[in-house]
């Protein structure tokens, strides 16, 4: 795995390993893996289950994910690179980059800037944050892992006739923000997302198995979503949320050329990979971004907004949220952690010395079920 070194934490081991065994044999999850870097070394390395259950197909470390929303840090990085070159500003309005995208709030079109798309300030939404009758799912937004074929042109349209939620700046929401960012970023460079990214961030990181299209199918991990058991995604396949109108899935959207690359959720990735690029961060950004940039990844920069699929206690940095206050959040994790997920089935901290990864292939139990609350808590009290 790059520069970190195996140095297995048999204590550790004997925390993790009966957490994993114990969603397994429980059908929460058809297969995991789960990483732990402490100081820069392998602490802790697990493949267990299965990567495709019908032909009893194993989990390996290397297995490929669909990533959803751990695509959000890898793209928020390739972007905070570009702010660090002067090829974008922060708070350059969006409209220099994509003129026709003015949602309008209050009749009027509001300045939008890259600042609020990646922190989620825009005052724009998800579709399965809403209702069945709610904007998004009327205009058929995609939220970055749904509609094949799908093109950024259509899907921004769409976007922008829904309008916003809240004025630029005045709230927090779980948005389709990184979207619209990954759009402007391919204006900005003249090039592709997907070129965009690997240039500035996973080429330099060896990441092999991580970009916008899939590098081995053979190790492609399966979709399923939560049972017990798991049950196997099909073409399309809408797993509940909230009581709201459900995220929506259509796990070949990956092997489409023509699907938009979402900066949110278009990725797949490794779990090596993933950790290679968290410690890359967690120690000073080298080499993709500077080691202020790194840190502001990790600071809050929402201010007192509400984080609200998180709860009191959080804030949100660039690429994840970041922990405030431990005992109003009920958190095991200390303050100064950052961390999110990833609705495929994924969850991941970095706090002080530690990076930590939970890749599964069974939504949502991997990033917000009992298996990802308990590794979490027996990480970081590790």
């Amino acid at each position: 795995m790059g520069q970190i070194k195996d140095r297995p934490d048999t204590a550790l081991a004997e925390r993790l390993d009966p957490i994993i065994d114990a969603a397994l044999a429980e059908g929460r999850v058809a297969g995991a893996v789960a990483l732990v870097a402490k100081d820069g070394n392998l602490a802790y390395a697990r493949a267990a289950g299965q990567a495709d259950v019908e032909s009893a197909r194993p989990m390996t470390l290397g297995a490929i994910f669909r990533a959803s929303s751990l695509t959000k840090p890898i793209v928020t990085a390739a972007a905070l690179s570009m702010v660090e070159d002067g090829t974008i500003g922060l708070d350059d309005p969006v409209t220099r980059y994509l003129p026709a995208f003015q949602p309008r709030w209050d009749g009027q079109p509001p300045t939008i800037t890259l600042r609020h798309l990646l922190t989620h300030t825009a005052g724009l939404s998800y579709g399965f944050m809403q209702p069945n009758d709610g904007p998004y799912l009327k205009l058929g937004v995609s939220d970055g892992m749904d509609q094949p074929g799908l093109s950024f042109e259509e899907n921004l349209a769409r976007i922008s006739e829904a309008g916003l939620f809240f004025p630029p700046g005045a709230a927090w929401l779980y948005s389709v923000g990184m979207d619209v960012l990954g759009a402007a970023m391919q204006e900005a460079a003249g090039r592709p997302l997907g070129e965009v990214v690997a240039e500035r961030v996973t080429r330099k990181l060896g990441m092999a198995d991580t970009g916008f299209s899939v590098s081995d199918r053979g190790r492609l991990a399966t979709a399923y979503a939560d049972g017990p058991p798991p049950v196997r995604m099909g073409a399309t396949y809408t797993v509940p949320f909230a009581e709201l109108s459900g995220i929506r899935f259509a796990p070949d959207r990956i092997f489409d050329p023509g699907s938009f690359p979402s900066g949110g959720a278009g990725m797949v990735c490794s779990a090596p990979d993933f950790l290679t690029f968290l410690e890359a961060i967690r120690t000073g950004g080298g080499p993709l971004v500077g080691a202020e940039t790194a840190q502001a990844m990790r600071t809050n920069q929402t201010g007192g907004h509400a984080i609200v699929t998180s709860g009191p206690g959080w804030g949100f940095g660039f690429g994840g949220a970041v922990m405030l206050d431990p005992a109003a959040s009920g958190s095991p994790l200390p303050a100064g952690a950052w961390m999110w997920g990833g609705v495929y089935g994924h969850s991941w901290f970095v706090a002080g010395d530690t990076s930590f990864v939970l890749m599964t292939n069974t939504s949502t139990e991997g990033m917000s079920g009992r298996l990802s609350q308990e590794m979490f808590a027996a990480v970081a009290g590790s």
